[in-house]
């Protein structure tokens, strides 16, 4: 079964969505949408603090797994991705971040022309609609909705202060030209709900895109030289779909690459292993692949402040929800953070190398539920790893998963990075505005004196904090996959827009940036038409 479109997106998620979004507004044409997840109608994923529910779900995410980690003792750690319309930006912790203006101009040293932080700054602004409204770095109107907390925290507010006890800045804004400081985060909601990729720019329905759920693409269609659409199962069946003008593959940081390689592009080797025949020696496909990875300080709160409380009792449940109905305010539009930092710990950075979540609740595993006990967060994240992994073929299925070796803490510098945000996360506690509200560190408690003991900590406890990315590099070297364009070299009308165009991750949480490439990338296909 064929049909006819004239521009053809794979995947849903943060960047999937605003291409097919912008692209829509293009008179006359015609998209369509393909998502192997399905329709956002869990009411989870419209509450903010729903993520505990969704993140894990068995349908909704795609629950990935890494191979065994050999710096965290063999552990596999879990990668929780969208498997919904609106991808990660469905499930993830709603946090709004940029990243560094020094990201961009880094981006572009590497020759990815026009990639900047000046070429990139009118995407991120056109695609907000900032409760604070327009400015010289911000925009308002445009299909995301960034909005301020509706509820914060008495020990969140703490958190900031003893930031600034020990001589760190204070900012209202991490998404300014200078990031350094501690504050309040904004997230991706509005009016307290949750406002992903898909709500922004897809709902309500525009007549000129189908979306297709359930429909998980197999392969991409190649002939000459030029991708012509794509063959993906749906409903039992085999289809094809062919595109008149151009294909945008936005997987992700996983099934990207896994497409790709699906398809004939990627390393030779590999493919001709899994009986795949060889359209193009690309080895770089599924390389280069950064994430950040975090450590979590837990502590028990002397007082009944934290999530943990008001879910501890039927009457807490249900006071949240009351309020939540009637107020669009309350514990249950918190993001997966509050309040945050960025610092510089090593010596060598010249700008902040660590990240802090602070979260009024604490769990050691989100899908364990929260502890009984009052209790908050620090998550210590190192911002830009210097450990590279791989995303690789299990088989030539695409029901297969890929082969994730995220290859964490394999760098020195990661490992120094996180003993040192650690010790930061230390020196907060000990301040007079965040002591009075602590009972005891209670991982990894004091027996972690040195830093071989937090390294050991990070080993055996230490997680990602979901931000994959790299994998399908852009540059003009022969390891990029998709050039300053974002087509994909050596293929005509194929085109990559998400995290794994990424040649560094970004410093900060990544769906902001993902949302920038699907503009930036329908930009440019609409300035080739």
């Amino acid at each position: 079964m064929q049909a006819d479109t004239d521009f053809i997106v794979i995947g849903a998620g943060s960047a999937g969505c605003a291409v097919a979004g912008r692209l829509a507004e293009i008179p006359g044409a015609t998209v369509t949408l393909l998502e192997a997840g399905g329709r956002d109608n869990n009411p989870w994923l419209h509450i903010p603090v729903g993520y505990a529910k969704t993140m894990y779900h068995p349908t909704i995410s795609w629950n990935f797994m890494t191979e065994p980690e050999p710096e965290l003792h063999g552990r596999r750690i879990p990668w929780p991705r969208g498997r919904v319309l609106g991808g990660t930006s469905a499930i993830n912790g709603l946090v709004y971040l940029r990243g560094q203006v020094e990201d961009f101009e880094h981006w572009r040293q590497m020759d990815c022309r026009g990639w900047g932080f000046e070429d990139v700054l009118p995407f991120f602004r056109q695609a907000e609609d900032n409760e604070r409204g327009a400015d010289a770095i911000h925009g308002a109107g445009g299909p995301l909705a960034v909005s301020d907390l509706r509820d914060s925290n008495p020990i969140s507010a703490a958190f900031i202060e003893a930031a600034v006890e020990i001589g760190l800045p204070r900012t209202r804004d991490f998404n300014g030209i200078v990031q350094e400081g501690a504050g309040w985060y904004q997230t991706t909601t509005r009016n307290g709900r949750r406002c992903s990729s898909f709500t922004a720019y897809l709902r309500p329905a525009r007549p000129n895109v189908r979306v297709e759920t359930g429909a998980q693409t197999r392969r991409l269609l190649i002939e000459d030289g030029r991708c012509v659409g794509v063959e993906y199962n749906q409903g039992g069946q085999v289809k094809q779909l062919r595109a008149r003008r151009e294909v945008v593959l936005s997987g992700g940081a996983i099934h990207s690459p896994q497409i790709l390689m699906l398809s004939g592009i990627g390393d030779a080797e590999q493919l001709r292993a899994h009986g795949i025949p060889v359209l193009r020696h690309a080895p770089g496909v599924g390389r280069n692949l950064q994430d950040h990875f975090q450590a979590r300080l837990l502590f028990r709160a002397t007082q009944k402040v934290t999530l943990n409380d008001v879910l501890a009792s039927p009457f807490g449940k249900f006071k949240a929800g009351l309020e939540y109905i009637l107020k669009r305010t309350g514990p249950l539009t918190y993001a997966a953070a509050t309040s945050g930092l960025f610092a510089k710990v090593l010596p060598q950075s010249a700008t902040p190398d660590v990240q802090f979540h602070f979260i009024p609740f604490s769990a050691e595993k989100m899908s364990d539920g929260l502890h009984k006990f009052p209790g908050f967060t620090m998550s210590v994240c190192q911002l830009r790893p210097e450990s590279r992994g791989t995303i690789t073929l299990a088989s030539g299925r695409v029901e297969d998963a890929p082969l994730i070796h995220a290859n964490y803490l394999t760098a020195q510098t990661d490992r120094d990075c996180m003993v040192a945000g650690l010790q930061l996360g230390r020196r907060l506690a000990a301040t007079n505005a965040l002591r009075p509200w602590i009972a005891e560190e209670f991982l990894p408690g004091p027996a972690a004196a040195s830093d071989e003991d937090l390294l050991e900590f990070c080993r055996q406890h230490g997680n990602t904090i979901y931000h994959p990315s790299g994998t399908c590099r852009m540059g003009e070297d022969d390891g990029a996959v998709v050039n300053s364009q974002l087509k994909v070299h050596g293929i005509e009308g194929l085109r990559v827009a998400d995290a794994s165009i990424m040649p560094t991750v970004l410093s900060g949480n990544t769906n902001a940036g993902s949302i920038m490439i699907g503009e930036k990338c329908a930009a440019m296909i609409k300035t080739a038409a």
